[in-house]
């Protein structure tokens, strides 16, 4: 382990660290830097402490799914038994069916469920191994991950609790190019902060050196070292070659090139063991003893003999049940060196192999040689097995990589339909399918374009389910055009006779119409859904009609018909899965908005446990995890609801369900006290985030919401007001109950810009939007009441509305008039006020009845507003009442606060600065004064001043620059 010291120190701090959390560790570097070796060194010296497990990619891709976790689970099952690592994957065990086949012969084995249960199960798994004996899980040649496998091990390290794992995974950085799925992985998993990643470096030359000296007891001499160098250029693995060309340190003749200098020991051997070396080349990096054995021409003896000397050379080794070459490299060249017969002739062997005894991954080992055998007609049955058993254990990447190797033989098999079993369209829609759900929505939608385009017959139905395929494809891709598309399927088919065709149809397209709010539309498809559906006698269907004509109903303001209708989609669903699951998803997003949160909690929780029972915790449970932290937010357990949005995002869910987590952990960032924060995570979230909001009227009001509160938050007006503008243009629709909060918010937008004029002596401009074209803050008010009155009705309307009036009250409509925030305050005492509403209001009245100059009850005002936020947990509410406590000389001390901002060490006791201070207190170092602190942070200079204060007397500094002093000392030694 010349030069590698540094890197097992590492490795060995990780396994120390790992003991408080689930840790992971990618060791980078070109092929035959070291990596297997550091690893292997590392495995060998914790093996007393930890079981180490290790499965290795494998250079066929997507071909077979899981591999490395294949070979991780059997080698647990070897270890522990086959009993109490069943017991320890828990209830959802059935699911490891899918990476060992041959457990489901196991009496009392459940039956297998989804994909997402597959990722809980090994999460389970390994958890309640870790409590029992620490684990050290290396993967090897990461590079070469099937999709199925790099999901879930971005999966794992996101989501793992409890401790004593570690993940050591490797890869060659010259085989992630540009494009590779690695390329975004990886940076998403650093910023997860349990994740270490280092590249290894070629040895310089005194390390060479030392290397050769290990290795053959004693040093080269110079110009031997010099050309050594020379030649490998500081390569481990070549190294160590080139030293063992002649048995000793070589003064010349060395290879010219690397593949001669790979196949110098290869050569060396007699001719039945390199014939035997190609014969397993041909198999892959690593192959089983048994699969060699079949497909080996010679007697055991010869095998064992030829077996013995490739080992003593240097070139195999045995792990396990399989013989492995030393370097992929070295495997490469000589499958490289195959003549083609041989290669024709050795793929054709382990082809007849594999289907005379199958073996896990047989279909798509099947497909690769016969592939490599160049025997298409054969090829393509395997192809299709291959294809249907990825799909079987939801490995979409492998199925999509099958089907189009499919597509691709098609033309080259005689009656390809009869062999298939199905038509050449049906194909191309179940590849697209399996693009879909691989992540790879632009070539599923490419696909599905395709199969419309080379569709010649004249089945309505057939054209109608492609572009349902094309609209969804595209929904899921957050474009827009899917409503159009639905429109021109369904006016394609023939109006008789009642079909499910139609009711699933009409059913897609109430949906689409409902989430642009279109609601009249949306009744009417629906109506039309119910009754195609109650034609064709589909109770699921007629529940989804139900479900969505009553969400419709609810949104434009019918709401007792609505909830009938919800009803009885809740009665139609019972012991129908889908249908209850989209019922919840909806029934809990309208008792939301409508104010009923215990209602909907507790409907998103039931719905909840349901998905994870049958496995879609990605796609219905992220959903109902949105739906039910929602609610839990406006009751005020925020904490509750951040153990929900974590886990659920870290499963990754498609951009449709995706955003509502993220809408919400951004609102949560904020009100915890984190400004700042947000806003950087709104910039990077804000492609996605715009995308869906262009064919959703729901996530485009609601991230309005949230991006005009952090621009407020961080004194950011002229974004805040852009991002309002979204209530006034011309392709809103009233969603009231994402409308009201966003008013109140766009009141305040509009009475800080009457503010901040007044203090520059001009008139507000608000942009170059709808706002912008209102340069009278007066029309500016006057259209959003005009969006108000729309609302009027709703039931949280008596809670925001008092709020939208304070927000614009006082002569100026700058929102000075206590009595305004008294009634706002008596407003959001009701039980459909959001749990966050109360503290604000209270601290707005004492803000306001202050400036009034009514400072006994201003004082009693902000007592019960800091109680309030202090108890939900509500950072910047209390960065903000500190702020105005401090300006007014309150004293605040003995009302409980939340712990929060970063912490500094004064000469004193600690205090925590909060992010806005911490952020003066950066700007104080730079020198500047209040005015211009003022200037950058778009505040004023007498609140710039009242941050110093505090900031001086949190520090107990007694001036600007010994504060300063403080920040960088801190700053310096963590302390």
């Amino acid at each position: 382990m010349i030069g590698r010291q540094a890197d097992i120190e590492t490795l060995h701090d990780e396994f120390r660290r790992s003991v408080i959390e689930p840790r992971a560790v990618v060791i980078g570097g070109e092929a035959g830097i070291g990596k297997t070796r550091l690893v292997s060194e590392f495995g060998s010296a914790v093996a007393d402490e930890a079981i180490v497990l290790v499965g290795r990619c494998l250079d066929f891709g997507d071909e077979v799914p899981f591999a490395p976790f294949t070979a991780i689970l059997r080698s647990l099952l070897e270890r522990l038994g086959t009993d109490a690592v069943l017991e320890a994957a828990g209830p959802g065990r059935g699911v490891l069916t899918v990476l060992l086949p041959e457990l489901s012969g196991i009496q009392g084995m459940p039956a297998r469920t989804g994909a997402e249960r597959l990722y809980e199960s090994a999460a389970v798994l390994l958890e309640s191994v870790a409590r029992e004996h620490r684990l050290v899980i290396v993967i090897e040649d990461l590079h070469w991950a099937d999709s199925a496998s790099l999901q879930l091990i971005r999966f794992l390290v996101r989501a793992l609790g409890g401790a004593d794992i570690l993940f050591v995974m490797t890869l060659r950085s010259e085989e992630v190019p540009r494009g590779h799925s690695l390329r975004t992985v990886l940076p998403e998993l650093e910023r997860t902060r349990r994740l270490a990643r280092w590249d290894l470096t070629r040895l310089p030359r005194e390390l060479v050196a030392a290397q050769v000296e290990a290795i053959r007891g004693k040093r080269p001499d110079g110009d031997t070292l010099e050309r050594l160098y020379e030649r490998s250029e500081g390569v481990p693995f070549f190294v160590e070659e080139l030293i063992e060309v002649d048995g000793a340190v070589p003064d010349a003749g060395l290879p010219d090139t690397l593949r001669s200098l790979l196949l110098t020991r290869y050569e060396r051997l007699a001719d039945p063991t390199q014939q035997l070396l190609r014969l397993i080349a041909a198999g892959g990096s690593c192959v089983s003893h048994d699969r060699v054995a079949q497909v080996f021409d010679g007697t055991p003896a010869e095998l064992d003999a030829g077996v013995r000397e490739a080992m003593d050379a240097g070139i195999l080794l045995v792990d396990g049940e399989q013989y492995c070459f030393r370097h992929a490299l070295v495997r490469e060249a000589v499958h490289d060196d195959l003549l083609p017969g041989e290669r024709v002739r050795f793929h054709a062997c382990y082809a007849e192999a594999y289907e005379s005894r199958p073996g896990t991954g047989a279909a798509a080992a099947l497909s690769y040689h016969r592939m490599a055998a160049h025997d298409p007609v054969r090829a393509f049955p395997a192809t299709l097995e291959a294809m249907r058993q990825a799909r079987a254990t939801y490995a979409h990447a492998a199925a999509a990589r099958m089907g189009e190797r499919a597509i691709e033989l098609w033309d080259q098999v005689p009656d390809a339909e009869a062999v298939a079993a199905c038509g050449r369209i049906e194909l191309l829609q179940q590849t697209a399918v399996a693009l879909r759900d691989a992540g790879e929505g632009e070539r599923a939608l490419a696909l599905v374009g395709a199969a419309l385009d080379e569709y010649s017959g004249d089945d309505a139905h057939v054209v109608a389910g492609l572009m349902r395929d094309k609209a969804l494809y595209l929904a899921a891709l957050s474009r827009p055009g899917s409503t159009a598309i639905l429109e021109q399927a369904l006016a394609g088919l023939p109006l008789q006779p009642h079909s499910e065709v139609r009711a699933l149809l009409t059913n897609d397209l109430a949906g689409r119409l409902m989430l642009e709010a279109r609601y009249d539309e949306a009744v009417e498809a629906a109506t039309v859904a119910l009754k195609e559906a109650t034609s064709a006698g589909s109770l699921s269907r007629m529940s989804i009609a139900h479900n969505l004509r009553g969400v419709a109903l609810v949104g434009r303001g019918d709401i007792e018909r609505g909830l009938l209708d919800l009803d009885e989609a809740h009665r139609l669903a019972e012991n129908r899965d889908g249908a209850m699951l989209r019922y919840r998803v909806n029934a809990s997003d309208v008792m939301h908005l409508i104010g009923r949160y215990d209602e909907a909690m507790q409907i998103g929780e039931a719905g909840r446990d349901r998905a994870r029972e049958l496995g879609v915790e990605r796609t219905s449970g992220v959903m109902l995890a949105a739906n039910t932290a929602e609610p839990l937010i406006a009751l005020g357990e925020w904490d509750r609801a951040e153990a929900l949005l974590g886990p659920a995002l870290a499963l990754d869910p498609a951009p449709g369900f995706r955003v509502h987590l993220q809408r919400l952990t951004l609102w949560l960032k904020l009100w915890r006290g984190h400004p700042l924060e947000a806003a950087s995570t709104l910039k990077a979230w804000h492609g996605q985030i715009g995308a869906q909001g262009e064919i959703e009227m729901q996530s485009r009001l609601g991230f309005a919401r949230v991006a005009a509160e952090i621009a407020l938050a961080n004194g950011d007006l002229e974004h805040a007001a852009v991002a309002i503008e979204t209530l006034l243009e011309p392709r809103h629709r009233v969603m009231s109950g994402y409308d009201l909060p966003l008013l109140a918010v766009a009141a305040s937008v509009l009475a800080r810009m009457r503010r901040s004029a007044g203090r520059a002596g001009g008139a507000p401009t608000l942009g170059g939007g709808p706002l912008g074209g209102h340069r009278d803050p007066d029309a500016v008010e006057t259209a959003l009441r005009v969006v108000l009155e729309q609302s009027e009705s709703w039931p949280t309307a008596p809670v925001w509305m008092p709020v939208f009036e304070a927000e614009l009250s006082g002569p100026e409509g700058t929102g000075t008039d206590p009595d305004a925030w008294r009634i706002a305050a008596e407003a959001a005492e009701a039980e459909r006020a959001p749990a966050h509403l109360r503290p604000y209001v209270l601290f707005r009245l004492a803000r306001s009845r202050l400036e009034a100059g009514d400072r006994t009850r201003a004082h009693d005002a902000a007592c019960r507003a800091r109680s309030d936020a202090g108890h939900l947990g509500a950072g910047l509410l209390l960065e903000w009442i500190d702020e105005l406590a401090l300006r007014a000389g309150f004293d605040l001390t003995d009302v409980p606060s939340a712990d929060r901002g970063p912490a500094l060490s004064g000469p004193g006791t600690v205090q925590r600065l909060t992010e806005r201070e911490a952020q003066v207190l950066e700007l104080i170092g730079e020198g500047l004064s209040n005015k211009q602190i003022g200037e950058r942070l778009f505040i004023s200079a007498k609140t710039a001043s009242v941050h110093v204060s505090a900031i001086l007397r949190k520090l107990e500094a007694s001036s600007r620059t010994e504060a300063a002093y403080l920040a960088r000392r801190t700053a310096a030694t963590g302390r």
